[in-house]
């Protein structure tokens, strides 16, 4: 009994105080090294693909809470994903829910690059600095499809957004709403710091060889 207590207590200070300690100076160092990196991808973003360079949409945060995410634009203007969609759904998302590949999203060329390498990622250390995401956890769904969670579904919100997940390591772009939730509430169940250096070594691996991109 005191081991377990002793567990949730450990539980409950990394999600209190060591999680975001990491997000803050991880957040802070990487946007210091990074800060060449944003502007040439700004300027071959421009020069290639025009204006805007940024895309951003709100997203369901920690608790459902909505907030703004910054990414790169990788489709065209006309086509950019927006808080337009329009779903039917009954009790909650459907297992088998995924979205259309970009042959139907209209990503541009570079934004195809982009989002292989996990390019247009990198201004989402932003929303890690302000506090809305966290390096790892579930990755921010619209608040579209939150809003038809079941209460099940919800608790994949129990802990912030992230940069990477669980899910995100087991399958990419590829696995369905499923499959995601399940990936996502393993995470929420047991994350630790040792878990998320798994997922961040992970994750690197990952977008060296860009599987799993669309």
């Amino acid at each position: 009994m005191k081991d377990i207590i002793l567990q949730q207590t450990n539980h409950d200070f990394y999600h209190r105080v060591g999680k975001r300690s990491v997000d803050i100076i991880g957040s802070i160092s990487i946007l210091f090294i990074c800060v060449p990196m944003l502007l040439f991808f700004s300027i071959i973003l421009f020069l290639f693909s025009g204006r805007p360079i940024f895309f951003k949409q709100v997203r369901s945060g920690l608790n459902n809470v909505p907030f703004l995410i910054w990414k790169f634009r990788t489709m065209q203007i006309e086509s950019e994903e927006s808080s337009s969609h329009q779903y039917e759904w009954k009790n909650e998302v459907p297992k088998d829910f995924s979205f259309a590949k970009p042959v139907h999203l209209n990503v541009t060329a570079l934004g195809r690059i982009y989002r292989k390498f996990s390019i247009d990622e990198i201004p989402q250390l932003w929303n890690v600095l302000k506090g809305d995401m966290s390096f790892v956890g579930p990755r921010p769904e619209m608040v579209e499809i939150t809003y038809y969670y079941s209460k099940e579904q919800q608790k994949r919100l129990l802990v912030k957004p992230g940069i990477t997940g669980y899910a995100q390591v087991h399958g990419r772009s590829n696995i369905m709403h499923g499959e995601k939730i399940a990936r996502d509430m393993y995470y929420v169940q047991n994350c630790s710091f040792l878990l998320d250096i798994k997922i961040v070594i992970r994750t690197i691996l990952i977008v060296i060889t860009g599987k799993g991109a669309y």
